[in-house]
């Protein structure tokens, strides 16, 4: 949905609410009288029975079909294209009554409410012309910045001017060559007619006299043209270049003045049915007033669409002149005298026959004008910019293609390894990795983290269990300070002091023997006591290395995800790249989308700002139209960006924005736009 779309909706349910008698009719005359006792009380019986019978007509009905084709609200889609508008129109039979009826007696006599669906229809067709020029001039505006923003990037350095100056040079040579071609082309067939008239019987001239005379007759050509652009020689060709996309620049600026005044034209004058609200109750404005009113406003606002399609690509006058020229077209409109002076049905078919001229005539050459002028001052072509870069590499194609085949051996292998390599990363760092942590959460055995065996710690502390125990029965003084033998509750202490990491009596006889070493190594048992305690550190270590073996099983999961992680880094990261390259041009970023509302918001600070209000504090017709370009735009551009709730009450104020009213209010209201949605347009 666009501004357009909105205003075609509002202006067709105004057509609707200023003709719902003969529309309830319509409706009533498809239905049984029943259905519509409770929306037509206040009609009598008398009347209603002679609109039964009008409208119930083949022709009635066909016109009630075409009504609704024409609805917005029933309508496939809000905007018609101009063929379905004109197919509609000429469907009506309006258009040849007007073309083939010339006589007064034969011309066809319709009821009343058969003439009043007959405006009605011509209200809807009207309206959707109405927004299909107002489309139209909308998407020419709108694509005439991206031309103004390359003349702004030419003049902005000499650089981009004389990278213009070389991508236009053969443009321009052609034109100089086409010049000369044509200039002694003329010199040469009036030299023949000269020649054949004064001398044809006496002169026989050789191959090569011929040829002197052509040649003498091109180089004075080219000398005379060299001696016109004396001028143009005292610049430099990157001055003129600019000077060429000077004017350029100008030209298109004005075309969007004028498109954008003819567009606020439209939006401010043409459909101004000037009535309230359902809830008028001016007693001023009855509906008779109403009903005879917003038929004139619907000739009017033809007519109005008519001059400004005439006029709006006419870039010899100013904006001024245009508006000027506009209104003064509508006033001495002899079609608007005639259809004043001539009976309902002249009026109908009038009206139907100029709005077919304005879908078949008016708005193709309008469009066709309106390309050619963006063809003759808008930026060059693809063909134009880029013919330099494809010159280069059309001439060295031959030693790239003599490179690729020299190097084919090497390139296929570098594909190859290429290949392998992202093969190989993609098993070994997303397969694999990803594999092992699946078999972390479901807990297989194979895909446990370890840095020793399960039962080793169990195993050593068992032996050095014995050790100890065989030691404190061979030496039970040390153990239990007694020589006799050891009770199954000492040995049992002993255990579970061993297990608690104390082996004091083998500690005891180490400090003994350890006294003279010599002697407790030959015949004492320091040697035992050493090799119980390396025993001993054996065990420590392993009860330290389970610590770090149970920690590491606790985060088995995390280092799962650690190792896959890289893997699906680089992978999205590629991926994101390709997708990029590959449909980065289609849509912009959000971001990017954002950044641009901004631009957006500025240039609609600046046209407000800078515009003269009218007398009634209003913007002008070219502010207002430019106006709607910038609100459709930040629209389009907002859309995605907010969420439906705040998107809803984004349009509304884009209607306190772009509506008819002071320029203080509308400054309020971007204002309001600019706080309340800088949450998400400032992203």
């Amino acid at each position: 949905m666009s501004v357009v779309v909105d205003q075609v909706r509002r202006l067709d349910a105004e057509v609707d609410r200023l003709s719902v008698t003969p529309f309830l009719l319509a409706e009533a005359g498809a239905q049984d009288e029943t259905d519509g006792e409770h929306s037509l009380e206040r009609i009598p019986s008398h009347e209603y029975r002679v609109a039964s019978e009008e409208l119930s007509s083949p022709r009635a009905k066909n016109l009630v079909r075409i009504l609704r084709s024409l609805s917005t609200t029933t309508a496939a889609q809000p905007l018609l294209p101009a063929e379905n508008i004109k197919d509609l129109l000429l469907q009506t039979d309006l258009v040849a009554f007007s073309e083939t009826t010339n006589d007064q007696s034969n011309k066809p006599r319709h009821g009343h409410y058969e003439s009043e669906l007959e405006w009605l229809v011509l209200g809807k067709a009207t309206v959707q012309t109405y927004g299909l020029i107002l489309s139209t001039f909308l998407d020419q505006i709108v694509p005439l910045s991206e031309d103004l923003w390359y003349w702004d990037q030419v003049l902005s350095s000499y650089t981009y001017s004389g990278l213009y100056t070389v991508q236009s040079a053969p443009l321009r040579t052609w034109a100089w060559a086409q010049d000369v071609y044509r200039d002694s082309r003329q010199r040469f067939q009036q030299f023949q007619f000269q020649t054949s008239s004064s001398q044809a019987a006496d002169i026989k001239d050789s191959l090569v006299h011929r040829w002197h005379q052509f040649y003498s007759i091109v180089r004075g050509s080219i000398r005379e043209r060299s001696l016109a652009d004396v001028r143009n020689k005292v610049f430099t060709p990157v001055a003129l270049s600019r000077r060429e996309a000077r004017f350029n620049h100008k030209q298109l600026r004005k075309l969007r003045s004028m498109t954008a005044s003819g567009m606020g034209l439209l939006l401010d004058e043409g459909l101004s049915f000037g009535v309230g609200g359902e809830d008028d109750k001016s007693e001023s404005y009855t509906a008779e007033n109403a009903e005879h009113e917003w038929k004139g406003v619907l000739e009017r606002s033809v007519a109005l669409m008519d001059m400004v399609l005439r006029d709006v690509s006419t870039l010899s006058h100013s904006v001024s002149d245009f508006e000027e020229k506009v209104f003064a077209g509508v006033e001495d409109d002899p079609e608007l005298s005639a259809q004043a002076a001539a009976d309902p049905v002249d009026r109908t078919s009038l009206l139907a026959r100029r709005l077919v001229d304005l879908l078949e005539v008016q708005i193709p050459s309008h469009i066709a004008v309106n390309k050619k002028l963006v063809r003759q001052y808008g930026r060059p072509s693809r063909l134009t910019r880029y013919w330099l870069p494809g010159l280069v590499l059309f001439l060295s194609s031959s030693t790239i293609l003599r490179i690729l085949v020299n190097r084919k051996a090497d390139i296929i292998n570098w594909l190859h390894d290429l290949g392998n390599t992202a093969k190989d990363f993609w098993f070994n760092w997303v397969v694999e990795p990803t594999r092992k942590v699946i078999g972390t959460i479901r807990h297989d055995a194979n895909s446990e983290i370890a840095i020793m065996s399960r039962d080793s710690l169990q195993a050593d502390r068992d032996s050095l269990e014995r050790m100890v125990v065989d030691f404190a029965s061979d030496k039970p003084e040390l153990a239990v300070g007694t020589t006799s033998p050891l009770t199954d509750a000492q040995i049992a202490d002993i255990k579970l002091k061993v297990k608690e990491g104390d082996v004091s009596p083998v500690l005891k006889a180490y400090e003994r023997d350890l006294k003279k070493p010599i002697m407790g190594a030959i015949t004492g048992d320091l040697v035992r006591a050493l090799l119980i305690q390396v025993q001993k550190t054996k065990v420590d270590l392993e009860v330290a290395m389970s610590g770090i073996d149970a920690l590491l099983k606790s985060q088995e999961l995390v280092f799962g995800f650690v190792g896959l992680t890289p893997g699906i880094l680089v992978t999205v990261g590629v991926l994101s790249y390709l997708r990029t390259l590959s449909g980065g041009r289609k849509g912009m970023r959000r971001s990017q989308r954002a950044t641009r509302s901004i631009r957006v918001l500025r240039s609609i600070d600046r046209i407000l700002s800078e515009a003269v209000p009218t007398q009634n504090n209003l913007l002008s017709y070219k502010d207002h139209g430019l106006l709607v370009c910038e609100v459709h735009m930040l629209r389009k551009l907002a859309h995605g960006l907010l969420p439906r709730e705040v998107e809803r009450d984004f349009r509304e104020d884009l209607e306190d924005l772009v509506s008819l009213k002071a320029v203080s209010i509308q400054l309020r209201a971007l204002d309001r736009i600019r706080w309340s949605y800088s949450r998400w347009l400032n992203r």
